[in-house]
């Protein structure tokens, strides 16, 4: 979307990654209101849980291959698996930045 004003223009996300990240920000205050204490951790396990990375590489003729990986999904589900703190809604927010990791996952492969 285009917003032009006078000389310049606002430029924003489509409107369905616009509306996706409404939700997720929702989801993300309402699960932090169920912490007692520390309730800006769930926004640090998401957006952990986001991050992908390449574990293989390779170069051929045709191009470069690249294999991704969620690790930051499986370093938090490890932490809070050997966490005596654990709650559910850390897992949820985890789980929900596992599902932005798969996006960026399928759109690297894309």
């Amino acid at each position: 979307m285009e917003f032009k004003l006078g000389n310049g223009a606002i430029m924003l996300p489509p409107l369905h990654i616009t509306i996706i990240a409404i939700i997720i920000i929702f989801f993300l205050v309402r699960w932090s209101m169920q912490l007692e204490t520390r309730r800006f951790t769930i926004f640090f396990y998401f957006l952990i849980s986001t991050y992908i990375t390449p574990i293989y590489s390779r170069s051929t003729k045709e191009g470069d291959f690249q294999l991704w990986f969620p690790l930051g999904f499986i370093f938090v589900f490890f932490y809070l698996f050997r966490s005596e703190r654990n709650h559910p809604s850390k897992m949820k927010a985890s789980i929900l930045g596992l599902c932005i990791a798969l996006y960026q996952l399928i759109l690297q492969y894309v």
